[in-house]
């Protein structure tokens, strides 16, 4: 099981069925209707937020890689983002 169907199944129904709808669009790269935002210090991470929730995302060459699927906290970006 990977991080993101771990972070699916922790998730209520409305709330998986947004997330579903929200991953679908990122993996089409229909983005133009979301809050998307690029990472500090970094040239293709990505995050897409709604309410408390965030998708971090990578758009390479041959695509776009969902990293991770959360709830905002403190940490949430810590791991994205470097110190210069």
């Amino acid at each position: 099981m990977d991080k993101i169907d771990k972070a699916l199944r922790k998730l209520r129904p409305k709330e998986k069925e947004l997330f579903k709808i929200l991953l679908v669009k990122i993996k089409q790269s229909d983005v133009s209707s979301l809050d998307v935002k690029k990472l500090k210090g970094r040239n293709d991470i990505y995050r897409v937020r709604k309410g408390e929730m965030r998708i971090i995302f990578r758009k390479q060459k041959n695509g776009i890689k969902i990293l991770t699927l959360e709830k905002r906290d403190s940490k949430t970006y810590s791991q994205y983002i470097f110190k210069i």
